[in-house]
């Protein structure tokens, strides 16, 4: 007899979901206990890591992945990072846990109150009405996490896995009942020349352009589109992934996160294109327009919400790299503007018994860094520095949580390895930020993830001092200088090493960034930092 159970891991192995990354509870032990051999099941020791982690392998393999929670616990403890993948739009398909149905009325211990539980932040939820209807409500999942780029929840009662299924795992079974799920969606992506005549024209008539780009312009089209304008690329700010290579000539640097200094940057164009980026993203408050009277603003976004509360002259729902090529092939060819060579600013070698700064660090990676390499970043305090001295030279050579929270890298950072085992991938964490994610170390070194984590490792949450500066009071939080977060990889079976001094820091990524796309044993580099006295948040 056909089981939910058999028929759901059908659906699994036609969408490639065969990895399945779980913390496990009482309500899912009928789905896992005994999984076939050709399904994996990777441990995280958290919630938040498990969706991490999955987040992660999502990244590396541009297709949803899969992971199990376990009913409102674990859901509950992966809100976080549920939202961060869909801020970040990386699909995931969820499975939930639940108390067995045949006394969910009751409600009995462990009953989960799920659907609303991880608020808005999935693209979909469902609890299906039937057991028999679980089979098709994650295939639908599937596809509503690829179309919408974001977590899609399915909640299962415990007692459904084991129910009797007469479907099968095609559109509709011979003896039995349709699986309420399209087998495959197809979704075109072109752009007639008509709907781009709009913009076309606005771009011809530009006196000077200019580009952002957000985390869903893809390179080549995008590359194409910027030459053959002539004109700079700015990075998004707070954005989930470089958008555009940051060694290109054109690059002109990460936009400012208020609306004083964003006019100010964006002052000399008179046409500015968004491209894979909302109509701005921006941290602090301040009063006034995005951009002076006189710049006109379009977007080009596959996601609908971005596309309707830009503030755009034009706003365009549709596939960024279809869009940019497309345009590349219809503008009229501008020589490329003079772009200013700034040369970063890179504090000298720090004299014997002076303390390392996030800078020293930063710039000596970057020396040494594979052209290839993933970088995931969490650490607040440096990440200027960090856009500043680390170009992404890849996609993946910037990769950071959109949405804000902390938790995100050392997971992802496992989780995208695990995916591309051949890829350099290396985390640069503040020791606050590792703190969330800490947990995900274990699996790194059971699994034997060879990524390199960075704990830039300062005893404080440098930001919130600065900003309760700011405010002008007293903050009542203390440091946190105690931590040894090399003690804590240990404890976890992570190999790692106290770096504190600038000769330590050079031996240690000599030695170990030539062997990042070949190791097999995760390590994590405790370097001790001074907070920087010039960091402005």
């Amino acid at each position: 007899m056909t089981t939910v159970r058999g028929a759901t891991f059908d659906v699994l192995r036609r969408y490639g979901l065969t990895t399945v990354f779980g913390n496990p509870g009482s309500t899912e032990v009928t789905l896992l206990t005994g999984l076939p051999d050709d399904l994996r099941f990777v441990l995280a020791l958290h919630e938040g890591s498990v969706v991490g982690m999955a987040t992660g392998w999502a990244i590396g393999q541009e297709a949803p992945a899969l992971a199990v929670l376990h009913t409102t616990a674990g859901l509950g403890n992966a809100v976080g990072a549920i939202a961060t993948a869909r801020v970040n739009r990386v699909p995931l398909v969820i499975l939930v846990g639940q108390q067995d149905r045949r006394h969910l009325a009751l409600e009995p211990f462990l009953t989960g109150r799920i659907h609303g539980l991880a608020g808005d932040y999935p693209v979909w939820v469902d609890q299906p009405v039937r057991a028999q209807d679980v089979p098709g409500a994650v295939a639908r999942a599937f596809h509503e996490a690829t179309t919408f780029h974001g977590p899609a929840l399915v909640v299962v009662p415990m007692d459904d896995w084991e129910a009797p299924f007469s479907g099968s795992s095609g559109s509709s079974g011979s003896s039995g009942e349709p699986v309420a799920a399209a087998v495959r969606v197809v979704r075109p992506v072109a752009v007639s020349d008509g709907d781009l005549a709009p913009l076309v024209e606005l771009l011809s008539g530009a006196r000077s352009p200019a580009i952002v780009a957000g985390a869903r312009a893809e390179w080549e089209s995008l590359v194409l589109l910027a030459e053959r304008l002539g004109c700079p690329v700015f990075q998004e700010s707070f954005g989930g992934r470089a958008g555009f290579p940051q060694d290109h000539p054109q690059y002109a640097g990460v936009l400012p996160a208020d609306r004083g200094r964003l006019r100010e940057a964006l002052a000399p164009h008179d046409v500015v294109l968004a491209v894979g980026a909302p109509v701005f993203r921006q941290y602090p408050y301040a009063p006034g327009p995005l951009v002076m009277p006189g710049t006109s603003v379009a977007v080009v976004t596959d996601d609908p919400a971005e596309a309707h509360r830009s503030p755009a002259a034009l706003s365009y729902l549709a596939s960024p790299s279809a869009v940019c090529a497309r345009l590349a092939a219809l503008l009229p060819a501008r020589p490329p503007v003079a772009r200013r060579s700034d040369v970063p600013d890179i504090p000298e070698v720090p004299a014997e018994g002076r303390p390392l700064r996030a800078a020293h660090v930063l710039r000596e990676l970057a020396l040494r860094l594979p052209a290839d390499t993933a970088l995931i970043e969490e650490t607040p305090s440096s990440r200027p520095d960090l856009h500043r001295l680390v170009p992404a030279r890849t996609p993946l050579g910037f990769l950071s949580a959109a949405m804000g929270g902390l938790g995100f890298a050392v997971p992802a950072a496992v989780g995208l390895r695990m995916a591309l085992p051949e890829r350099p991938v290396v985390a640069v964490v503040g020791d606050g930020s590792a703190l969330y994610g800490v947990h995900a170390l274990w699996s790194a070194a059971h699994y034997r993830v060879g990524a390199l984590f960075v704990v830039l490792a300062n005893g404080r949450y440098a930001v919130m001092d600065r900003l309760a500066d700011k405010q002008g009071g007293k903050a009542p939080w203390p440091p946190f200088t105690e931590v040894d977060m090399r003690g804590l990889a240990r404890s976890l079976g992570c190999p790692a090493r106290r770096v504190d001094t600038y000769d330590e820091l050079t031996a240690a990524l000599d030695e170990v960034l030539p062997t990042l796309s070949t190791r097999d044993e995760p390590l994590l580099l405790d370097v001790t930092v001074t907070v920087d006295p010039d960091f402005q948040p």
